[in-house]
């Protein structure tokens, strides 16, 4: 039997006192928060809510998160977990496909606008019984049918809750895929799926209890936020100081101010804090206290590694994984030097092969195929999708859809997602391999590359480019630059000189919005 609540329930035993939410003037102790959490549990019983229930959750980074998420896992319940930007018809959808028997919300403010929009529409969504406005404001509820404020609903419960124990294999989570390629699907994560990932993590970064400190800018309702911070941090009874939103400026300030030691991003963040840090920064400061540093979610670019190492005198450990994974299947080894560009080798307990379209081994050394992943970190399934989850498992194999070469020494490299690589003429051109180029132009600060239809070569190369501020250079310049550095199949003929590009809530370039 086993609960994740765990992760909680035993730093708060150990640690009672010891800071275990941090955001500006609020901190939650570690006591504190386990006793939310079992009002919460208290509260969802009360209500009804039986072992193995689906429990749905909007909030971004606010101390209301870690205590709702393990308050519905200490019930028994399974955790879903939705992205804040959602809009009424989307919440709709998942609270039906998940089947959620309640819904707890978030309000939003101006400051963080999401929330109980188009309430109207998904209060009345089938099966789905209770409605929870997550807000200090106890008259919000009273225009929404149904719905009662999370402060009312706890009033008068009990924080002595006794978790409802779960056997190990078990649905704990439930997190949507963002829907890329169709209807996002629910990936059914188990109690020891994302127990052992927390461990894991924790292995892997040598991290010892009530030490670290992390700066939290990955959204919760993330995989990889919610494990790589939240699950694991809590784990080892780390301080999450939380940031409910990425700003690069806010960010660097609460480096100094916290004193973190760990950090963990998208490539996009790290972009962002280079960018940030004005003459008012102290970087040694930050530099000093900076323990570890963790990158995922996309292929990190070598440029952005140097200029991390250079200023903040720590390497970027890359990892790689998807929701389906826990997320983290492959890391950097810690027992040797890292090698920048790569996601590492499988942790602890995972197996990691490459396949080709038919499932068979691509056991060459750089030959690249598709990632293929198998251990204690994979799903049970999609949910209510047997169809779904029978096109990407066999024999315990999961397929990710990215592609990537192994080389002699068994380091894996990230080349593309399988969907986003061009075809140019006949020529495979992987974007990455392009925007890694693009970055080493002295004007050019991001860059993202996508095939764009051709009447003759099928696809053409474009390119979004961001320049560095005060650099100058047209498109023609940037194409005639790429023409030299690159083969005549893969340089880009098409560059777009933009202020920003299109992201995803987790910071990840939204290439089908460019397309």
């Amino acid at each position: 039997m086993l609960n994740l609540s765990v992760l909680l329930e035993d730093s708060a035993r150990l640690y009672p006192d010891r800071a275990a939410v941090v955001l500006g003037p609020t901190r939650l102790t570690y006591a504190q928060v386990n006793a939310a959490a079992g009002q919460v549990a208290a509260m969802l019983t009360a209500r009804g809510i039986q072992p193995g229930d689906k429990v749905a959750l909007s909030c971004p980074n606010l101390p209301y998160f870690p205590i709702v998420y393990y308050g519905i896992l200490k019930a028994g319940a399974v955790v879903v977990p939705l992205n804040v930007l959602l809009k009424g018809r989307e919440i709709a959808y998942h609270l039906k496909d998940s089947e959620a028997k309640a819904y707890l919300c978030f309000q939003g403010t101006p400051e963080l606008p999401m929330g109980a929009e188009g309430w109207a529409g998904f209060t009345e969504t089938e099966g789905t019984e209770h409605f929870f406005l997550i807000t200090a404001d106890p008259a919000a509820a009273s225009s929404v049918e149904g719905a009662e404020t999370l402060g009312q609903a706890l009033a008068g419960q009990s924080p002595a809750f006794e978790t409802v124990q779960r056997a190990e294999t078990d649905a704990a989570v439930i997190l949507y895929t963002s829907g890329t390629t169709g209807q996002a699907k629910g990936a059914e994560l188990s109690h020891s799926n994302l127990v052992l990932n927390a461990l894991t993590c924790n292995r892997l970064f040598g991290t010892q209890p009530a030490t670290d400190t992390h700066l939290l800018v990955l959204p919760l309702f993330h995989s990889f936020g919610s494990t790589v911070n939240m699950n694991a941090g809590f784990a080892t009874a780390a301080t999450l100081v939380l940031l409910p939103r990425f700003e690069p400026n806010a960010a660097v300030q609460l480096l100094q101010s916290e004193n973190v030691t760990f950090f963990a991003g998208v490539p996009t963040m790290y972009w962002g804090l280079l960018n940030a840090l004005g003459d008012d920064v102290d970087v040694e400061r930050i530099a000093r206290n900076m323990r570890v540093a963790v990158s995922g979610g996309s292929s990190l670019p070598i440029e952005i590694i140097k200029a991390v190492k250079e200023r903040f005198g720590v390497t970027i450990l890359e990892g790689y994984g998807l929701s389906e994974t826990s997320p983290v299947a492959t890391f950097s080894d810690p027992n040797s030097e890292p090698r920048p560009g790569s996601i590492g080798i499988p942790i602890w307990g995972v197996e990691v092969k490459l396949i080709d379209g038919e499932w068979n081994t691509i056991d060459g050394v750089d030959e690249i195929g598709e990632v293929a992943i198998r251990g204690h970190n994979i799903m049970r399934g999609y949910y209510n999708r047997p169809e779904a989850t029978a096109e990407v498992m066999n024999n315990g194999w999961f397929r990710s859809g990215d592609l990537a070469r192994r080389d002699k020494d068994g380091f894996y490299y990230i080349v593309d997602r399988a969907k986003d690589m061009i075809i140019r003429g006949g020529f495979n051109v992987y974007p990455r391999e392009i925007e890694e180029v693009l970055l080493t132009h002295e004007a050019i600060s991001l860059a993202a590359v996508i095939g764009v239809p051709h009447p003759s070569h099928g696809e053409e190369i474009k390119a979004f480019v961001i320049l560095k501020p005060g650099a100058q250079a047209t498109d023609a310049e940037i194409v005639a630059w790429s023409k030299e550095q690159m083969a005549s199949y893969k340089y880009p003929r098409v560059v777009s000189i933009v202020e920003s590009l299109p992201m995803t809530a987790t910071g990840k370039l939204l290439k089908r919005e460019l397309k």
